[in-house]
């Protein structure tokens, strides 16, 4: 797939620093990259906590912004930009997994999550609370965010699977379930302050 108008007019945006632009740009690749972190970790047999995967998030998008965006610049648009992103974070994702891995074999970290050191009954019980919790969520949610978040969190399905059902654009997804997120977040956050 070739590099398409938006994303090079997003990309150029970017490298000159236009204001919105960076945002623009997470906007457009958070739920990429977030798909990528799950998909690495389910390869690698590798649990993820929210905390890990706002942990990895934050790496991949120091790496894209570290000298003067340098990766951003290295692209030559041989393929779409979704392609090279996804190569670009899959690398930092892996480096950041086996950096931890081998911190855990030497005792550096503790190598169980709060999640796997629950016992199998307090696991059922804590998922369940936790879909109950989504479930009220979006109920918060405009109804076309609401079938997607739905669709990808509770019933695990792809973007692929998610696009012919709903009969949407694959590439919309990624930015719908990152505003369908903010927005759930901060809807929690004034439950708790109430």
């Amino acid at each position: 797939m070739a590099l398409t108008d938006i994303d090079k007019n997003l990309l150029k945006r970017c490298l000159a620093e236009e204001p919105g632009a960076w945002k623009d740009f997470v906007d457009r690749f958070i739920g990429l990259f977030t798909h990528v972190i799950h998909h690495t970790a389910h390869a690698r047999s590798i649990r993820v906590t929210d905390n890990d995967v706002e942990d990895l998030l934050s790496e991949v998008f120091l790496v894209l912004l570290a000298n003067d965006y340098r990766v951003l610049r290295n692209f030559r648009g041989n393929s779409s930009l979704a392609t090279y992103l996804t190569v670009v974070s899959r690398r930092v994702i892996v480096k950041k997994m086996v950096e931890r891995r081998m911190a855990e074999a030497l005792g550096h970290v503790s190598t169980k999550s709060k999640l796997e050191s629950l016992s199998e009954e307090a696991r059922h019980q804590q998922t369940l609370e936790d879909q109950e919790e989504i479930q009220n969520m979006i109920k918060q949610l405009p109804p076309a965010d609401a079938q997607i978040v739905e669709q990808y969190h509770l019933q695990g399905k792809s973007y692929q699977q998610i696009s012919s059902e709903l009969d949407i654009p694959e590439n919309s997804i990624g930015p719908t379930l990152s505003r369908a997120r903010n927005r759930m977040r901060e809807n929690k956050s004034k439950t708790r302050t109430l």
